[in-house]
């Protein structure tokens, strides 16, 4: 598997519930830039629209050796799925409020552009705020631990 791009911030702007694996509808030279790892998912969202999934304000640089036939960066691209991962999908966005939240592009071991979304529900800040206390209450306790290995 290689990562093309991660969306850390999603995880922190999110609880994340459960993650699906979904293919991209891309055109060749979104392809090529996906290769050199030019893509960017730090605004990008999956919205369900007439029984399909579409991802929106993902950044995908154009190709630099492509010439007028280059795509349009930031256009919705259609995600692949199966309908009932659809339908279910849908059912918990609607009834749950939840989010669908893209959180890595990357190619799988047959060289196919996968995006892995997830359902989501946003956090309030004091949800943030803990985060970043347990956070740094890890890297404290990791350090301490490390001092204590160097004097021992």
């Amino acid at each position: 598997m290689k990562l093309v791009t991660d969306n850390r911030k999603a995880r922190f702007d999110y609880a994340i519930e459960e993650t699906l694996e979904a293919g991209l509808s891309l055109t060749g030279t979104e392809v090529k830039s996906l290769r050199q790892g030019h893509a960017n998912l730090r605004d990008a969202h999956a919205y369900i629209r007439n029984g399909e999934v579409f991802l929106l304000n993902a950044h995908i640089a154009p190709y630099e050796q492509g010439n007028r036939m280059n795509h349009d960066p930031t256009r919705s691209r259609k995600l692949l799925l199966h309908r009932r991962e659809i339908d279910h999908l849908e059912g918990r966005v609607r009834q749950q409020g939840m989010t669908l939240v893209p959180l890595r592009i990357y190619f799988n071991d047959r060289g196919r552009a996968k995006v892995e979304i997830a359902l989501g529900r946003g956090k309030k800040k004091y949800d943030k705020r803990q985060t970043i206390a347990e956070r740094d209450a890890k890297r404290q306790i990791a350090r301490a631990m490390r001092e204590r290995q160097k004097t021992g």
